[in-house]
């Protein structure tokens, strides 16, 4: 087997995150987006001395379960990966792929209570990013989503199945009019150009919708004649507020340099779990809201009965679990490094009448040592990559006797997990919760207690 080298490879076997695994001349071939019982089409990438990597070329013969997927765009879109599989079998895939991340690690002896499926299949995302680009080099302008394998090509999304039909009718407008007018796209490669991104935002609970136009400053355009245009669509949810945002930054991300209220506000209101939460174009929320709803709900059986307890909710983001674990308990501390997420929970605490709640800024490992009162039960939340050594220890040495983790990725979990394991914890129970169906990703809580 060499580098560069094409083989036909039966996915034998899975591992977090959807990384298909096949066996040739008795080494071990890994191959990322795969489903259980595929053939694929495989270039090699890596060939080492232990495994070896490769990418799909083409799927040669989907398993026997394999239905016809739904969206139109699935085979170059590179936003979903599994609709061609039912979704209980991408359910069950990720709860055999994440189980064997528990016991590769040796964490055993805990209650598995299965997995939450997200309440909507499809259009379940209440945030959504496109580009403005082109599919072909030199090629007309297109908006969209990256083209999977080729993150230059922009491909032109017009049924989108897991955002609301109103992002497919507002995404035309808006691409329909910026042709219409002319205007360049952003070129990364040389950094010329006017438009960039168009990103919406959704509250299912109040059916508000915003939209955010992001440019750079090379030219100056005035969109209140679009705003007119969407204004006249026939909509199923309301556009509160339209933005202009400028932004450019050399990286390929949506930054705020400043933007204006063309119409409306800049903000919409969403409604988790009875509580008001005001999410503006750049406040990190979780995508799925009614999924959101089932994770928080999944944290607040684990909390139990928290009368007269002070929690610590560390990486707090905007402050959702928060508030809503403040409801049960005498005391909250909320931290998190990000002061803008901290300005949003803030707001949205007054929002809802909460004054037991304290929101700090700062790193989680600075800022545990300025808290006076000691904590009854921690909950902790943290970015990708996990937990720092540093903080873990801070956290473990409170010796609380109950934790409550609340993981999106599985991989960084387990490896916390065993240093708490060694710190005198027991993994008590663990839930999943599938926030984002048809891709590779799944979140995960725990309930640790001390030994």
């Amino acid at each position: 087997m060499k580098k560069g080298q094409i083989l036909e490879l039966l996915i034998e076997d899975t591992k977090y995150p959807s990384i298909g695994i096949a066996n040739v001349e008795n080494k071990k071939v890994e191959i990322k987006n795969a489903m259980l019982g595929e053939r694929v089409l495989v270039r090699i990438t890596k060939n080492r001395k232990d495994k070896a990597e490769g990418s799909i070329l083409e799927v040669l013969q989907y398993p026997k379960e394999a239905i016809e997927p739904l969206c139109p765009h699935f085979s170059e879109c590179g936003g979903c990966t599994h609709q061609r599989m039912p979704y209980e079998i991408q359910l069950r895939q990720k709860e055999r792929e994440v189980l064997k991340l528990f016991e590769k690690a040796d964490i055993k002896n805990f209650k598995y209570e299965g997995i939450e499926k997200s309440p909507l299949e499809f259009e379940y995302r209440n945030k959504m990013e496109f580009t403005f680009g082109n599919l072909t080099k030199d090629g007309k302008m297109t908006l969209g989503m990256h083209q999977s394998g080729k993150f230059y090509n922009i491909l032109p999304i017009e049924q989108c199945k897991i955002v609301d039909d109103d992002y497919n009718i507002l995404l035309k407008t808006i691409s329909d009019y910026c042709k219409e007018k002319g205007l360049p796209f952003y070129r990364k490669m040389i950094h010329e150009g006017y438009l960039r991104y168009l990103v919406i935002r959704k509250s299912f609970r109040r059916n508000e919708l915003l939209v955010n136009i992001i440019t750079t400053t090379q030219l100056e355009h005035d969109f209140r004649d679009l705003v007119d245009e969407l204004l006249k669509l026939n909509l199923n949810n309301t556009l509160v507020g339209f933005l202009h945002t400028k932004n450019d930054s050399l990286s390929d991300a949506v930054k705020n340099e400043g933007y204006d209220v063309l119409y409306g506000r800049d903000y919409i209101i969403e409604e988790i779990l009875g509580l008001k939460f005001k999410i503006s174009a750049f406040s990190f929320f979780q995508t799925n809201s009614l999924g959101a709803e089932k994770l928080y709900s999944v944290v607040q059986e684990y909390l139990g009965d928290a009368k007269g307890k002070v929690i610590y909710d560390l990486y707090c983001g905007t402050g959702t679990i928060t508030q809503i674990v403040s409801q049960r308990a005498d005391k909250v501390y909320g931290i998190e490094l990000i002061e803008e997420a901290i300005e949003a929970a803030k707001e949205n605490a007054k929002l809802n009448n909460i004054d037991n709640i304290e929101f700090i800024v700062g790193d989680v490992g600075e800022k545990l040592k300025e808290i006076e009162k000691k904590p009854d039960l921690i909950i902790i939340d943290p970015p990708r990559p996990g937990v720092g050594p540093k903080a873990l220890q801070q956290i473990i040495d409170y010796g609380v006797p109950q934790m409550i983790y609340v993981s999106c990725n599985p991989k960084t979990l387990v490896e916390n997990l065993k240093d708490m394991i060694k710190a005198g914890y027991k993994v008590e129970k663990i839930r999943l919760v599938d926030m984002f169906p048809h891709t590779v990703h799944v979140e995960c809580v725990v309930l640790m207690s001390r030994v």
